[in-house]
């Protein structure tokens, strides 16, 4: 029989992650997974995670005991997306060949992922992609589907993105609804406690809104503009609020110099990152949150926290009551901040009820034919 203690016949599953949120979406399947004897895990750690800028959010990884890490910069200076990309690509071909791992598992939408997954595809090794056929309406969206089209098999959130994969060719015997990942962390009952939350992160505020705003790399022309509109109205608002860094897509350094205006404003508490689940309870207990991150989208109706929507990033994602989508003008904002603050919604459980990890884990466990199949894809008509 084979000796599983020396390593021999397990399945080496390799993620990715580049960003902290990416790493928020896949942390529950990782930390099940890897007590599992059937698997062994790899976690590519990469992008925003090893910038300074950020906080070196690569510790928060080493802190939740994440085994068989790899971690490798691929970017300094760099801030244009496709000179990342490239150079991700080179050094992810390198570490592919070494390593051979027969599934590679990517999130979403960033051009980590889309590289990562090129590169599987070209070496022809399976790709397995977490929350395709989701819809935002940014170049984000274009490298999502671009993932997917490359993927073998995809983990979706919902009927609705898996009728969209469909409508772009795949099988249905190759799409999976799971659920977001992170939602495993979102229902969890021991999440920190407010409390303890406000004096990790040194936030004295009774009450407080959240604010998060990613540059929108279709629409440069507008940054700058869009960039003073969100930081002026935050403060005409007269409200508290904590203020998360942006990602680190181009544009970032119009945000950067808009939140300066901020820094030594007592009703403004700004933070590279922060550690998911307190962000979650952050979230769970703010009387909204503003600005264009999927967290107003995706993680906030959950907890029935309100989302005030700027711009067109994510107004495409999904259609619920508590998300309020608004223009980049001062008026409608305030507007409402002034109607939509303070107010709990219905909880909404769009994007799954939970157990992610534990669905994931039984599809690639027991579904056999998915690891033997073919990596040689082939259009579906409809």
């Amino acid at each position: 029989m084979p000796n599983k203690k020396k390593g021999l016949n397990l399945k080496k599953i390799l993620f990715i992650t580049g960003t902290r949120a990416d790493y928020g979406k896949i942390k529950s399947i990782i930390l099940k997974l890897q007590k599992n004897s059937k698997f062994k895990i790899m976690l590519y750690v990469t992008g925003m995670h090893n910038l300074r800028e950020y906080g070196y959010t690569y510790n928060e990884i080493i802190k939740d005991k994440i085994k068989n890490l790899i971690i490798v910069n691929n970017q300094r200076n760099i801030n244009q997306m496709d000179k990342i990309f490239a150079t991700t690509s080179v050094q992810f071909s390198s570490f592919l060949k070494k390593k051979k791992p027969d599934l590679i598992i990517v999130h979403g939408d960033r051009v980590e992922a889309l590289a990562c997954a090129i590169v599987g595809c070209l070496n022809n090794i399976k790709v397995g992609h977490i929350e395709g056929g989701e819809i935002t309406g940014t170049v984000d969206e274009m490298i999502r589907h671009s993932i997917s089209k490359i993927s073998n098999i995809h983990f979706v959130t919902n009927k609705h993105a898996k009728k969209r994969l469909i409508q772009m060719g795949e099988k249905k015997s190759s799409i999976f609804i799971i659920g977001s990942p992170d939602v495993d962390i979102i229902l969890k009952k021991n999440l920190p406690s407010l409390n303890k939350t406000k004096t990790r992160y040194n936030v004295s505020y009774k009450n407080y809104a959240i604010g998060i705003l990613h540059p929108v790399t279709t629409d440069l022309k507008n940054q700058k503009k869009y960039s003073e509109i969100f930081v002026k109205t935050l403060l005409k608002s007269k409200k508290n609020y904590i203020i998360i860094y942006p990602n680190n897509d181009e544009g970032r350094n119009f945000i950067f110099k808009s939140l300066q205006r901020l820094k030594f404003n007592k009703r403004f508490k700004i933070f590279k990152s922060i550690r998911f689940e307190y962000f979650l309870t952050f979230m769970k207990n703010s009387e909204f949150i503003i600005g264009n991150s999927s967290a107003g989208i995706v993680e906030a109706p959950y907890y029935g926290t309100p989302c005030i929507n700027l711009g067109d990033r994510q107004n495409k994602r999904a259609n619920i009551k508590s998300v309020i989508n608004c223009d980049f003008s001062e008026k409608k904002i305030l507007k409402c901040i002034d109607k939509y603050s303070g107010i709990k919604f219905k909880k909404i459980r769009y994007f799954g009820a939970g157990n992610s990890n534990k669905k994931f884990i039984n599809i690639i466990s027991k579904n056999n034919s998915m690891w033997n199949k073919i990596n040689q894809k082939y259009f579906k008509e409809i």
